[in-house]
């Protein structure tokens, strides 16, 4: 039967460990001058050698034949803690063994005399699951425990580990191994397989491991099972990435502001069976590596990258500013934390391309300070920064044709006084006053930001001239402002409207400026039947 690799080079001894040193020469250097501690707390992350350790030090202790603090190997009980035959080593998940009855059963065993080996070992596995019971029980046999009983306790969250048990153990923190080390790791697996492996897949592996052993062996033996040759494009196929160069491409669709261009390619990346998860994790590491060349003095020491990919990052680095990075790593990591409850996880990431290349689109305050930075930056050039740029307008906003040379010559518009519209005024909406009646008791707030507005009709559009700017700031920002005054429109006319803003022409404001109100009065009583005399 075949074994897996991460089983089949698993280290048999303290110098095989890579990457934890500054544990092992210290393990090594207590059982060489018999220094043994009671018990032992083994924390870090998954795949760096905790249980590893463990099992090495319960050999250690027990080896006839020590080979400068190593076990080894070759004795019975070396071989039989290896295969499992010897029962005074136990190891134990306390993933599933969490309960009170199962540390009493322990408590009980552990005064027993070991049956082969000098100690009765116990190993336990995930100890941060434990329950408090559990814990208090095993409090009572750590305290006061039998000159043959050694514990060995490993756990990835060592915060949750009680303090009293914390205060009985000897720590040991095992640090993520260097992606370099672990490269150098699987070049010497893949000559013992008879692979071909470069050292750029193998460090793309290192990389991708975020720092464990046993997760970048299990995925080299993923590669190997797909052929004998395994270069970093293998790699990246068989981790489901997009790819370092394709990246790079993508990031700088997003950097111009191209979101079209963003969307194919995404599109091809979901053809070609690229996970979304992963490719958002790769866009995120990327503004990480921006981030660091933007602010480390040697950004080639904290980033992995090649030589030309570095060259790249450089360029995109300093075509960018600080807050458009911190902004893209903000959005992209909104997503991601969307992506484990969405439906679709390509939408998700759809939507922070989008983001990311329309800022104005966005009322976050990141958003805000990425807008302010290039408006500064235009100012101090001497330029006008470039408007978005938008294919199809809101539905929500009415869009204005492009003004006349007799419109420039007026009043020119802008978002915050609305829009000039070419050809005869539109007609004053007659139900204006009745809407803010409505609108005083759905959103007050609202009625209050239209007060002394005007409004006006055109076909299905509803154009508003409002005095006050918190209006218009509403509209855009609160989806609530929006459907309370599309709510009032539709239950005091019975039609659904659209939205827009509006500035009345100069020409029309001076020639009403210029109307007696008088005539304007008998003109209203006029229409309404009323007989008028003039004296």
């Amino acid at each position: 039967m075949y074994q897996a690799l991460y089983r089949k080079y698993r280290p048999k001894s303290f110098d095989d460990v890579v990457g934890q040193e500054h544990i092992t020469q210290t393990l090594k250097r207590e059982i060489v001058t018999g220094k043994v501690a009671h018990a032992y707390l083994f924390c870090g992350s998954r795949g760096t050698g905790k249980t590893t350790c463990a099992k090495i030090l319960a050999k250690a202790v027990n080896c006839p034949n020590l080979r400068d603090g190593n076990p080894c190997g070759e004795c019975e009980i070396c071989r039989g803690i290896d295969d499992g035959s010897i029962m005074d080593v136990l190891e134990i998940d306390a993933a599933s063994n969490n309960g009170v009855d199962n540390v009493r059963q322990l408590r009980e065993d552990a005064f027993f005399t070991p049956s082969v080996a000098k100690y009765r070992v116990y190993i336990i596995d995930e100890t941060h699951m434990l329950s408090t019971g559990a814990f208090n029980a095993l409090l009572k046999i750590m305290e006061e425990p039998p000159s043959h009983v050694l514990f060995i306790l490993a756990t990835t969250e060592a915060h949750k580990v009680p303090a009293t048990i914390l205060s009985r153990c000897q720590r040991f923190d095992f640090h993520r191994i260097k992606s370099e080390d672990i490269a150098g790791y699987l070049e010497k697996i893949a000559g013992k397989e008879d692979v071909e492996l470069h050292h750029e897949g193998a460090l793309l592996i290192g990389r991708l491991s975020d720092g464990g052993m046993r997760d970048a062996v299990s995925l080299l033996d993923q590669c190997v099972s797909q052929g004998k040759h395994i270069t970093a494009e293998l790699v990246s196929r068989t981790a489901g990435l997009a790819g370092s160069r394709p990246v790079l491409e993508l990031a700088g669709r997003l950097a111009a502001g191209d979101a079209g261009a963003a969307l194919e390619m995404l599109a091809q990346f979901h053809q070609q069976s690229v996970d979304m998860t992963r490719l958002c994790e790769e866009l995120i590491s990327h503004y990480r590596d921006l981030m660091i060349f933007k602010t480390a003095q040697n950004p080639e020491n904290l980033v992995f990258c090649l030589p030309e990919e570095a060259q790249i990052l450089r360029s995109q680095a300093d075509g960018m500013k600080m807050p458009a990075v911190l902004y893209g790593l903000t959005v992209l990591q909104d997503a991601m934390s969307r992506m484990g409850r969405s439906v679709s996880r390509r939408t998700e990431l759809e939507i922070a391309v989008i983001r990311l290349c329309s800022p104005a689109q966005d009322t976050s305050m990141d958003a805000v300070l990425t807008r302010l930075d290039a408006l500064e930056a235009a100012m101090r050039a001497g330029t006008r920064p470039a408007p978005a740029r938008q294919k199809t307008a809101a539905p929500e906003v009415a869009e204005s044709p492009a003004p006349s040379p007799e419109d420039e010559r007026a009043q020119p518009p802008s978002p915050a006084s609305g829009t000039v519209f070419d050809g005869p005024e539109p007609d004053p909406f007659p139900d204006w006053q009745d809407i803010l009646e409505r609108l005083k008791k759905s959103n007050p707030p609202l009625a209050a930001a239209l007060k002394q507005s005007e409004a006006y009709v055109r076909g299905d559009l509803i154009l508003i001239d409002a005095k006050d700017e918190l209006f218009f700031k509403l509209v855009r920002q609160n989806d609530f402002a929006k459907k309370s005054l599309r709510d009032a429109l539709q239950e005091q006319t019975g039609r659904l409207f659209r939205l827009g803003p509006y500035k009345r022409p100069a020409k029309a404001a001076q020639q009403e400026q210029r109307e007696d109100p008088l005539d304007r009065l008998a003109a209203l009583a006029a229409d309404a039947g009323i007989s008028v005399e003039n004296e």
